[in-house]
């Protein structure tokens, strides 16, 4: 069972010889629903990423000791955001199929469904607002709604396409972000390749230099 997620490609089977720092292109695609076991938590936006990091590291260990250590890949998943309270966080492991967890590590789905992404490498915060941006210049609806616990989203996560066991230096992953559009939006929704251009060069700048898509 221990392959990797079919939604995403394999992690790099190698390091890169140098560090790649880049924003890519936003697009639009269909995912089929993919199975994952995770870890979630509530904890303060302050002192957050200490909390992923020790749950990567207590997920890495569980897969391993149940014989899946080269599922993946692992993610971030924002189920609640609220950059001044609480975030309802979850760290994950995608898996090709259905697999029991326990108590603490728990099996889930992130649903099937239209996903604007990206990826990029070292640049979270600034990947993050250029795909929202796009999306909003693009007239696109995300599958969220608001709650008095914050902005809560139906699927919004990071997903680690670097393998850590290659590369630990964190800062030079690979990171996929993806957001689930709206079921409300035709399915098949496209843009023409001038269409992303005129959109991203708009509301996200050019890339950084050494960008790829």
């Amino acid at each position: 069972m221990a392959t990797r997620s079919p939604n995403h490609p394999p992690a790099h089977a190698e390091r890169e010889p140098q560090e790649r720092q880049y924003i890519g292109k936003p697009s639009i695609h269909h995912r089929s629903e993919q199975h994952f076991l995770g870890i979630r938590t509530v904890t303060p936006f302050r002192g957050m990423f200490a909390v992923v990091d020790q749950l990567l590291k207590e997920l890495r260990s569980w897969m391993k000791a149940h014989g899946e250590a080269d599922a993946g890949p692992f993610f971030l998943r924002l189920h609640v955001i609220d950059m001044d309270g609480p975030m309802d966080i979850e760290v994950g492991c995608m898996v090709p199929e259905p697999y029991p967890g326990d108590g603490r590590v728990r099996p889930g789905t992130l649903p099937a469904g239209q996903y604007a992404s990206l990826r990029y490498s070292r640049y979270a915060l600034r990947a993050n607002r250029a795909l929202l941006d796009w999306a909003k210049q693009a007239g696109l609806t995300w599958d969220r709604w608001d709650a008095p616990t914050g902005d809560v989203f139906c699927c919004r996560y990071e997903a680690y396409l670097t393998d850590y066991r290659l590369e630990p230096k964190k800062s030079v992953w690979e990171i996929e972000l993806a957001i689930k559009l709206s079921d409300d939006l035709p399915r098949g929704i496209s843009m023409t390749a001038e269409e992303e251009d005129a959109v991203y060069q708009v509301e996200a700048g050019p890339p950084v230099t050494g960008a790829t898509t």
